[in-house]
């Protein structure tokens, strides 16, 4: 009965390549670590290098971040007329709702100084006492009820006004911290009040940690309300916001349009630039620095595979010669060598990419920073490893399907 062509003994399939392979490597273990630990050490510190990269990439965005000025100013432009400096335009009273819907804007207030009458006080006590010399008063301001949100500014005692004491006219005041101590008041749950040209005005709050506005901690800060009502206030005289980081080009270019469309080019307004240069410089600066050293790593590792890889080819030479005499081809010899080192190269990718991220997770504790790493890094770095041993296995398994069965075996 004739049952057709018998299946070739003397080919090796993918399943039987794998067989010998892991049967090889597993009958040499401290071999096998040795092998692996070049692989491990090259792929984690890989993974490591490009995780701190990212992770201290996003460090430095957040401190240059940190820095980065965020405060844009409005004022009307100025012009000459008969010798004198006068504002050639005026700004909105509602100047911060239309600062809000520009895209980029976080906050806004208005800000005025109010020009106090010729021989004008301001004092914590109702009446003037004539043995007491004569002092300068605090700057007078007038603003919105969001001027602390805009300039990020603290209330170190009692609280802002608010937008109903804007929109009453209460006469109520925040002094700056400086003048607070200059007029006595260190306290407002008593209801304290200062007088500004003989009108009582009740203290509500202290504020402090106005960087942005140092000036305001030596003033006193009245409602925009009051101020016009009581000092005749014609218009604000400047609009404060605080914008996002790295907006200040387009928001700059909108902000005269929206607050004065008929006429934008009476108002000078001052942006913030965006991210500098130097912050880019140093960011790419950082990432090639850490992918350099990824390189010199990796190539390290791939070195010791070859290595390990062509003394296991030395070591063996018998048995290939054995193997080449009972009918393995060339090509079976080096597949089984291929095979062997991209095993060893999955393998010790796997490990290497787990003791990177480990190794991240634990510096970025210790440093209380927020870990960043691609999930693709991780992954990547398994297939890198395998993509190593085979590339690292190449000449050893070509040495190898060189050799000759009656030279191995008489070398044997």
């Amino acid at each position: 009965m004739n049952r057709g062509p018998s299946a070739r003994a003397d080919r090796f399939s993918v399943g039987d390549l794998l067989v010998e392979a892991t049967t090889d490597l597993s009958s040499r273990p401290g071999r096998l670590v040795m092998t692996l630990l070049g692989t491990v050490i090259g792929v984690a510190a890989l993974v490591v290098t490009l995780g701190f990269a990212q992770t201290t990439a996003e460090q430095l965005s957040r401190q240059f971040n940190a820095f980065a000025a965020t405060q844009l100013v409005a004022v009307p432009e100025q012009a000459q007329v008969g010798g004198r400096t006068v504002a050639a335009g005026t700004v909105p009273w509602d100047a911060v709702q239309r600062m809000q819907r520009l895209a980029g804007v976080e906050q806004a207030a208005v800000v005025a100084e109010v020009p106090l009458p010729e021989g004008a006080t301001i004092t914590a006590v109702p009446v003037n006492d004539p043995s007491q010399a004569p002092a300068a008063p605090p700057r007078l301001f007038a603003a919105s009820a969001q001027l602390l949100d805009t300039l990020e500014g603290t209330v170190s005692t009692g609280r802002m006004f608010d937008a109903g004491h804007d929109r009453r006219g209460d006469r109520v005041a925040v002094l700056g911290a400086r003048a607070a101590e200059r007029l006595g008041v260190a306290r407002v749950d008593t209801q304290p009040a200062i007088f500004v040209d003989g009108l009582a005005y009740s203290v509500v709050g202290v504020v402090d940690g106005v960087q942005a506005r140092g000036e305001l901690l030596d003033a006193v800060v009245i409602p925009t309300g009051a101020a016009r009502s009581d000092f005749r206030l014609v218009s604000p005289g400047e609009v404060q916001a605080r914008i996002v980081v790295d907006s200040g080009a387009q928001v700059g270019a909108q902000t005269a349009l929206a607050l004065v469309p008929d006429a934008p080019e009476t108002l000078e307004v001052r942006a913030p630039p965006g991210r500098s240069a130097l912050a880019r410089s140093v960011q790419a600066d950082v990432n090639v620095v850490f992918l350099v050293l990824s390189g010199v790593v990796l190539l390290a590792g791939a070195v010791g595979i070859a290595s390990v890889t062509t003394l296991s080819v030395l070591e063996r030479t018998g048995e290939i010669g054995l193997r080449r005499a009972l009918g393995a081809t060339p090509r079976q010899i080096a597949g089984q060598f291929m095979t062997e080192s991209v095993v060893v190269g999955l393998l010790g990718g796997l490990l290497g990419a787990a003791l990177g991220v480990l190794v991240l997770l634990l510096v970025c504790l210790v440093q209380g920073w927020a870990p960043v790493l691609n999930p693709l890094v991780a992954g990547g770095g398994v297939l890198l490893g395998g993509a190593v041993g085979l590339l690292a296995g190449g000449f050893p398994a070509w040495r190898a399907s060189r050799i000759e069965p009656v030279v191995a075996l008489r070398g044997a």
